[in-house]
């Protein structure tokens, strides 16, 4: 779960009443299992104490027991790998290291709800490689994560649901694209107002954007897929339309175009329809998502209703066992077998 915002917006202060370091005026927080909380780098590790020290007294502030740290003490050190390095002081340790133990003892540490803030992009690039695989793992798994962070991407591929939140209140929530497109975009706006030296707000740039399927909502691999798409340009810029087809199981790009060759210019309603056919796609359900950006790439608008699309392959006979196999993946197959 995502929490993003500007800075002062009220994202940490949120974090440190669901990790219970803050107390709420108003309402109450359940959490449902073993709360892991990381908010800053290096809270509740003592320089005099060695790593191994360390671990255990960061173990028990978090709420284990001595014999639960015994049962994960390896798999946070293989994690951090500082094998030799365990019995020294931690004083001794470069900055790095320190890093990747805390991150370790933080991530590793078994928790049911892991709360995190700004922390995701720690130690040398092999560690953050590592970091990445064990958060897809998480989220695959079905365990808990908050997030706070500026980074959309991370939220994008770290988190299933997500919420914008502009001084204290919740302005956007639920689908990740959703929350991350109106931040950008609420962004752009407060910058072309820096940039114009006003106060006030500016005026959006692009309105009523809409996209109407044309072609049927249940399809075929031979089929094309067919959309059309206006929108009203309230300001006199270039702009041009970028949409994505995503796999809505494995959150993955499948296809993605633009009209980067064909900008509109000025003010008005602008039309556009495109078709494209996706022959060499297996089974897929498709989330389709349409912006509208300026001459130097900027999201102007995005489709907050996003469209649903559901490939299904008629062609698989019943008994054929190896189609039905190969129909799981991405692609059709195209390959020959030659035993010998």
């Amino acid at each position: 779960f995502g929490i993003v915002g500007r800075n002062g917006s009220g994202k940490s202060t949120l974090l440190k009443i669901i990790s219970q370091i803050y107390v709420p005026e108003k309402g109450t927080v359940t959490v449902n299992g073993k709360l892991v909380s990381f908010i800053e780098l290096g809270v509740g590790f003592n320089p005099e104490l060695t790593g191994r020290e360390n671990v255990y007294m960061n173990g028990a502030m978090l709420g284990f027991s001595t014999q639960e740290i015994d049962e994960m003490y390896d798999e946070i050190v293989d994690f951090a790998e500082l094998h030799e390095f365990m019995n020294q002081k931690l004083k001794n340790y470069s900055s790095g290291m320190q890093v990747r133990l805390a991150f370790s003892v933080a991530i590793k540490a078994r928790g049911d709800v892991l709360v995190l803030d700004e922390v995701l992009a720690v130690g040398d690039e092999a560690f953050q490689r590592k970091c990445n695989d064990y958060f897809l793992e998480r989220k695959k798994s079905g365990l808990t994560t908050i997030l706070v962070t500026h980074d959309m991407n991370a939220v994008k591929k770290y988190c299933n649901k997500a919420v914008l939140i502009e001084d204290g209140l919740i302005k956007v929530a639920g689908n990740v694209d959703k929350v991350a497109n109106q931040y950008s975009l609420d962004n752009l706006k407060r910058l072309k107002a820096t940039q114009e030296d006003s106060s006030e707000e500016v005026e959006e740039f692009v309105s009523d954007l809409k996209v109407n399927l044309l072609s049927p909502v249940q399809t075929t691999p031979e089929q094309s897929i067919k959309f059309e798409i206006s929108y009203n340009v309230k300001q006199d810029i270039q702009t041009y339309v970028a949409f994505s087809l995503t796999d809505a199981d494995r959150n993955i790009w499948i296809y993605n175009d633009n009209s980067m060759d064909y900008l509109t210019e000025g003010q008005g309603e602008k039309r556009a329809v495109y078709e494209c056919k996706l022959d060499q796609v297996n089974n897929l359900k498709l989330k389709l998502q349409v912006s509208v950006r300026n001459a130097k790439d900027e999201m102007v608008a995005y489709d907050t209703d996003e469209k649903i699309i559901i490939i299904n392959r008629l062609d698989i006979p019943k008994d054929d066992l190896s189609a039905k196999d190969s129909a799981s993946g991405l692609l059709l197959r195209n390959g020959d077998w030659n035993f010998g």
